[in-house]
């Protein structure tokens, strides 16, 4: 190979690389761009599935909730008794 055959090769190959180069970030910020909208989208969708189903079981949730509560506030003393009477039979 020449001299000159190789001072283009060397020219050519930075500008071949930042081409190379911006149409693969060009891609990449399409593609970003893509999923932001999809984001979005589905952002919206779930403050849709809040706001129509979620909000409304909030009291329901609290119904059973409130019992489970009590049953566990209730259950160390539950727990103590029959520790007591486990004693008491072991005779100890």
């Amino acid at each position: 190979m020449s001299t000159d055959t190789m001072i283009i090769f060397s020219l050519l190959e930075p500008v071949l690389l930042v081409v190379i180069l911006a149409v693969g970030l060009n891609q990449v910020q399409r593609r970003l761009n893509i999923i932001s909208n999809g984001l979005g989208d589905l952002g919206g969708m779930l403050a849709t599935v809040e706001s129509q189903h979620l909000r409304p079981l909030s009291k329901l949730v609290a119904d059973v909730n409130g019992p489970l509560n009590t049953i566990n506030a209730t259950l160390p003393g539950i727990a103590a008794k029959a520790a007591l009477v486990v004693r008491k039979a072991t005779g100890g």
